[in-house]
């Protein structure tokens, strides 16, 4: 099973010695309700979330809102203020037996009971929990409904629409706001000063924290680690912090793939071209990049599927078979296991034979409806199942293809501005090959 987060202490600084020192983020984490910014609406007296990180209200919650605006800490928060012991997983790597693992520790916890006997609850922390297949969620109901863990999970996308009824049910559901920049600053203030932090050790200039404000965009992480790395830049030279040494480090810290910037867009869009260009190593690179910078496997899955008609089509009929599928896989296992599902289409699709010719038919003949080329159907091929249809000559005259041998026989379909107009013309690629000659004999046939 892979190794969980266990207790309440692992993010705190680590003593001299002990190995490399933990990121500046992680030792600025809160470490109660009074350094926590930004989430005023959350965290006033008497509020549901300050009612349960003070232990009044014991129950699972469901945290929502932009990364770097304090779930995992109010996770970690909840758990020491109640003297349960923490337990964490990620749905970007843990899978069905690592939750039922992780639950099981909880039952042997709660039944060896705690101090005095008292039973010992456990906090279960899931990060990305709206990347947890149906399947996943499904194995924390009974641990969440008998208490046996008080889930905390945190989600940049509205639970209503990513977590099963049940779970939603049964637990708080809060939002967090992205910060303003008051507490942006707030934060940047507090780690220059902060023992934990910097400590003093370097001067930041009004002019860097501004900029660092604004590169932060709501995100406290994001303020921090270009922080960090500015400070480490500087190093016992200077010791200042200047718009300059940010500018100059911005670069090296950014994230190379941001889901709600144009490295979402350019990746996607590299990736579909890999594959439309017939590089499946190329393809495989980029959606690497996307699994593991945490894209939802699910907009990947949706973007196989559409790609399996529009650069593929006919020319591989198993195609959009394979990609319908693996969107399947992606719903019922999720990550880590659907990665490979989404591996195997996407060197399919990049191997399979190309053509364009579905997208092409389908816009042209929209084309035309939008242009006015849509007369009357023709009056033969009209409904005629109701009373009175054959006195408007409906269905009058319509020949029954299955009574022929080939079952195909000359007859209009089109409407008459559109008699002869061909939408769909195959590439003569692949499967597409064999369609062309086919096609070619059934619309002499058809057209007489």
């Amino acid at each position: 099973m892979r190794p969980v987060t266990r207790g309440v202490v692992e993010d705190r600084p680590a003593p001299a010695g002990d190995g490399p020192r933990p990121p500046l983020a992680v030792r600025m984490r809160p470490a109660s309700l009074e350094e926590v910014v930004g989430q005023d609406h959350l965290l006033a007296p008497g509020a549901p979330l300050r009612r349960l990180v003070e232990g009044a209200a014991p129950a699972s919650v469901l945290l929502h809102g932009p990364p770097g605006t304090g779930k995992t800490t109010l996770a970690r928060l909840i758990s020491q203020a109640t003297g349960r012991s923490f337990e964490a997983l990620s749905a970007l790597s843990a899978g069905v037996k690592e939750v039922r693992g992780v639950i099981e520790v909880a039952r042997r916890r709660l039944a060896a009971g705690g101090v005095g006997g008292q039973p010992k609850q456990t906090v279960l922390f899931i990060d990305e929990i709206h990347r947890f297949s149906r399947t996943q969620q499904d194995a924390l109901l009974g641990a969440v409904e008998d208490r046996v863990v008080l889930l905390v999970g945190a989600t940049t996308e509205n639970p209503s629409f990513s977590v099963v009824a049940p779970l939603l049910s049964r637990s708080l559901v809060l939002g967090l706001h992205a910060l303003d920049d008051e507490a942006v600053g707030s934060l940047l203030d507090r780690a220059v000063a902060d023992e934990r932090g910097l400590g003093g050790t370097v001067t930041l200039t009004d002019e860097a924290r501004a900029h660092l404000v604004r590169l932060a965009a709501g995100d406290g992480r994001r303020s921090l680690t270009a922080l960090e790395a500015a400070a480490d830049a500087v190093g016992a030279t200077t010791g200042v912090v200047d718009l300059a040494v940010v500018e100059q480090v911005v670069d090296e810290v950014a994230v190379r793939y941001d889901r709600a910037g144009d490295q979402h867009y350019d990746v996607i869009s590299a990736f579909i071209k890999s594959i439309r260009g017939s590089d499946p190593d190329a393809a495989l690179h980029y959606l690497a990049r996307m699994i593991v910078a945490g894209e939802d496997p699910r907009f990947i899955a949706r973007r196989l599927v559409v790609h399996a008609s529009e650069d593929i089509g006919l020319a591989d009929p198993t195609a959009l078979q394979a990609a319908t599928a693996a969107a399947q896989a992606v719903q019922l296992i999720g990550l880590p296991e659907c990665r490979i599902a989404l591996a195997q289409v996407t060197i399919h699709l990049a191997t399979a034979p190309k053509s364009n010719a579905v997208i092409g038919a389908i816009d042209a003949a929209m084309s035309d409806v939008r242009t006015g080329a849509a007369g009357p159907v023709p009056a033969h091929l009209r409904d005629g199942h109701y009373a009175g249809a054959q006195k408007l000559g409906n269905a009058v005259g319509y020949r029954y293809p299955h009574d022929e041998r080939a079952a195909v026989v000359a007859q209009q379909y089109p409407p008459d501005e559109l008699v002869g107009r061909d939408y769909y013309e195959p590439s003569g690629r692949g499967e597409e090959r064999a369609i062309a000659e086919r096609l070619a004999r059934l619309r002499d046939v058809v057209r007489g």
